[in-house]
């Protein structure tokens, strides 16, 4: 499940979270453990299911969002 996009001034989009299991994604991408984690499940042959896990933890904990 992917965010809502919110473009930005240098040209770059933002991808605003709907749950927990987005803000824990941005968090392991930013500090890296995305990577070796995905090295690691590779190397070994065994899926990690990230996106599986977002996608649960989004159902679960969802952030509430403005309406326009």
């Amino acid at each position: 499940m992917k965010g809502v996009e919110q473009p930005e001034e240098n040209g770059t989009v933002k991808m605003k979270s709907r749950g927990l299991g987005d803000s824990i994604a941005k968090f392991t991408k930013a500090t890296g453990i995305k990577h070796v984690v995905d090295k690691v499940s590779s190397g070994l042959n065994i899926p990690c299911g990230c996106e599986a896990r977002q996608h649960a933890l989004n159902k679960i904990v969802p952030y509430k969002m403005k309406k326009r």
